[in-house]
């Protein structure tokens, strides 16, 4: 039963996920990225606090401080770097796919920092959905329109967000998810609201657009993508909940197909190809295969997260 709702989980963690960049592109017609990211956290926060005052959701000091430190990382470095380099020109089906690196960054440190290794299997799985990837942004950055330095932004805000995940499940913060979620979105308030005031617009447009945007992104990517993406983290583990951000990128695509004509080329359908085999090989494991090596390892340690 665990393992169906694991999938079901990651099934929708995966849409409501690639629901951020499409909204990215659909706020930042009408605002600045910052302007965009500050107004989905006030929105945010509104609908959250009064949840979690009528629950009575209570943390220590230290339990704030985590998940201050987990939203500077994981809400404001990671979305603000990603949202301006959409608004620069980068599109946001090759803005997902800069993400989708983040599986290698987190299994590269998993192993030594938190106890979830990989088996050579994994790794291998691991290198073809970087070369799927790889497939796909070449194309773009061949014929997009987004200076060179500008796919560099993503890039940042997928390191950013890699830290973050290690730290989540390294910290293991025992916090209700509506109360965590609370606190990362008032820092990411706090953050984009001192850089509006900075830009000198901190001001909402208002126009029916830009709210529809903020709406789509509090809704689908901070309640759906953000809470499931930490409910995968804290059932399944840093590397598995990474891994699934290989299967955003053929979902934003399609979204961004369908809402704003981008092209859909043969060279990103082949790209998209290479990274779900690289995720199958990852996640999947043969029912009549007897672990052995690294992989046995890998399943004693699973076994004792679920005694534990």
């Amino acid at each position: 039963m665990r393992t169906r709702s694991d999938s079901m989980l990651a099934v929708a963690m995966v849409i409501l996920w690639s629901s951020g960049f499409i909204g990215a592109e659909l706020g930042t017609r009408y605002a600045p990225a910052h302007t965009l990211l500050q107004w989905r956290y006030v929105v945010a926060i509104a609908l959250l606090a009064p949840f979690v005052l009528w629950r009575r959701m209570r943390t220590s000091r230290a339990g704030v401080l985590r998940h201050v430190g987990l939203g500077l990382a994981m809400q404001c470095v990671y979305l603000g770097f990603v949202f301006s380099g959409i608004a620069g020109g980068v599109s946001s089906g090759i803005a997902a796919l800069i993400a989708a690196l983040q599986p290698l960054v987190v299994a590269a440190v998993a192993g030594p920092l938190l106890g979830e290794y990989t088996g050579v299997r994994q790794r291998i799985g691991l290198a073809i959905g970087i070369v799927g990837v790889a497939v796909v942004v070449v194309g773009d950055v061949g014929g997009g329109n987004a200076p060179w330095w500008m796919y560099l932004l993503p890039v940042a805000g997928m390191l950013s967000l890699s830290a973050g995940t290690v730290a989540e499940r390294r910290m293991k913060p025992t916090e209700p998810l509506a109360l965590s979620l609370l606190i990362q979105c008032a820092t990411g308030a706090v953050f984009f609201s001192i850089w509006g005031i900075g830009a000198g617009d901190p001001l909402p447009p208002m126009t029916g657009g830009f709210w529809l945007a903020v709406m789509w992104t509090v809704f689908l990517s901070t309640f759906g993508g953000l809470g499931l993406y930490l409910i995968v983290v804290r059932r399944t583990g840093a590397t598995k909940a990474s891994v699934l951000l290989y299967l955003t990128p053929p979902t934003t695509l399609l979204w961004a197909w369908l809402m704003f004509g981008n092209d859909l080329t043969i060279g990103g359908f082949v790209g998209l190809a290479v990274c779900a085999a690289g995720v199958s090989m990852v996640l999947l494991r043969s029912s009549n295969q007897a672990p052995n090596g690294t992989d046995r390892a890998i399943q004693i340690v699973e076994r004792d997260k679920v005694v534990r």
